[in-house]
């Protein structure tokens, strides 16, 4: 262009210097006037379309290199819309076969051909079609079609796949599926277009293993419940259930031997274990739900928690939580896990401490969430539990703080009781300390 920008000033001074000269030397003494204007009118419009026919030519050339690149440009800009609108498709997570669906109809539209297809490997470790685009006759998913090869090929009708491109999903490392297009007409994918199905692969890939975690999430979550569930119900109904089993073959004999009043006696121990069992029946409901409903905060929930168990148990809490670990912004997981250490520490105090009182204290220092769990009983006990039977409920707590990255220790200081420290990595400072017996 700058070249073209000097010619188009210099050529027109040189060639008018010329024809000056020539007109003045030449033609005024060959030809009389007017002839000698005529031949230099003509030679001036000569020159001039020469020279307008070479600079159109080339702005001619311009023009198409600069077409060529905005369809480029507006090409690229299409597929980056169709990612975009694939990832935002991922994140919502609805669905992991319509995102399959989508994916595989972008990768249609966008690279003009006639059929797509996305093909993942099961469980049972044979190729099976994910998702499909194109006619209703154009893809078999038991992968019948004669002569088509023993790969993707052989579930799209041969004469869809006269020209194709495949992009495989890639995960760690190990191929778990290929993304491949098809079209009628013998053609060739330019560069573009196979960055835009390996991209659109890419996005598959992420959706299925997105899908593959959050059921692996899921199984996980059913696990821990199933575990907990179990342990409680193996420190507290079965324990109590065989109790009750005790003591009633006990106030068998005794009645059959007339003795009315001890057996009243243990009618009423029994009444107590019924009571108890009961709170323990009625905690693990209670767990069942989620522990902290989304804005309502970790010290609210814990407060309302407190309340209910004192009702329930006949032992006073107190909580207590300064203004810093109110404001802390604890991811949900963590909320989660310290209200249920929290509550099995309580459960603990009620069955094993012989407490008349507990305080939960909250604190923030250095960004560290700090729970304190402290009684009145009479402290730890190892003789508490039977040796054959673990002490579900400590490591149960143990294993929820290292799942969320704390640590919580057991302590039991000279004036008596015990002392529960949590410490748990928070985040940064959400209203005005407040202290509250329930």
């Amino acid at each position: 262009m700058r070249r073209i920008r000097w010619l188009s000033v210099i050529v027109p001074v040189v060639a008018v210097a010329i024809i000056e000269l020539v007109s003045d030397g030449l033609l005024d003494a060959a030809f009389p006037f007017p002839i000698d204007t005529v031949v230099v009118t003509a030679l001036v419009a000569v020159l001039a379309w020469g020279f307008s026919t070479i600079a159109f030519r080339r702005i001619d050339v311009l023009s198409s290199t600069l077409r060529a690149r905005n369809v480029d440009l507006e090409r690229r800009a299409a597929s980056a819309r169709a990612l975009h609108r694939v990832s935002v498709a991922i994140a919502a997570l609805a669905d992991v076969d319509e995102i399959l669906r989508a994916i595989v109809d972008q990768a249609r539209a966008l690279l003009e051909v006639d059929v797509a297809v996305l093909v993942t490997q099961g469980a049972d470790g044979e190729a099976h079609v994910a998702a499909s685009s194109g006619p209703d006759d154009g893809v078999d998913r038991a992968g019948g079609f004669a002569g088509s090869g023993a790969g993707v090929s052989r579930f799209v009708r041969p004469d869809l796949a006269t020209a194709r491109l495949e992009a495989p999903l890639q995960r760690a490392g190990e191929t778990i599926g290929l993304l491949m297009v098809g079209s009628r007409l013998e053609r060739g994918f330019e560069v573009d277009e196979v960055e835009t199905l390996s991209a659109l692969a890419n996005q598959a890939a992420i959706a299925i293993e997105n899908a593959r975690l959050q059921a692996r999430l899921r199984e996980l979550a059913v696990d821990a419940e199933r575990e907990r569930i179990a342990r409680e119900m193996h420190d507290g109904l079965a324990q109590v259930l065989g109790y009750v089993n005790t003591k009633s073959q006990a106030i068998e004999e005794l009645l059959v031997a007339g003795r009315t009043t001890e057996a009243r006696g243990l009618l009423a121990e029994l009444a107590a274990a019924a009571r108890s069992i009961y709170v323990d029946v009625r905690e693990a409901i209670l767990g069942l739900r989620s522990p902290v409903d989304p804005g309502v905060g970790l010290v609210a929930a814990i407060e309302d928690y407190a309340a209910r168990f004192a009702e329930a148990s006949k032992i006073a809490v107190r909580v207590e939580a300064a203004d810093a670990a109110r404001r802390l912004d604890l991811a949900p997981d963590v909320e989660a896990q310290v209200f249920r250490i929290v509550q099995e520490a309580l459960t603990n105090v009620r069955k094993h401490s012989g407490a008349g009182r507990a305080e939960i204290s909250f604190a923030a220092n250095d960004g560290r969430l700090e729970v304190v769990i402290a009684d009145d009983g009479h402290g730890i006990v190892d003789s508490a539990a039977p040796d054959d039977r673990p002490r579900y409920g400590i490591e149960a707590m143990r294993e929820r703080a290292e799942s969320i990255g704390g640590t919580v220790e057991w302590t039991s200081p000279p004036g008596g009781g015990c002392r529960v420290h949590l410490a748990v990595e928070a985040e940064a400072p959400r209203e005005p300390a407040v202290t509250r017996a329930v």
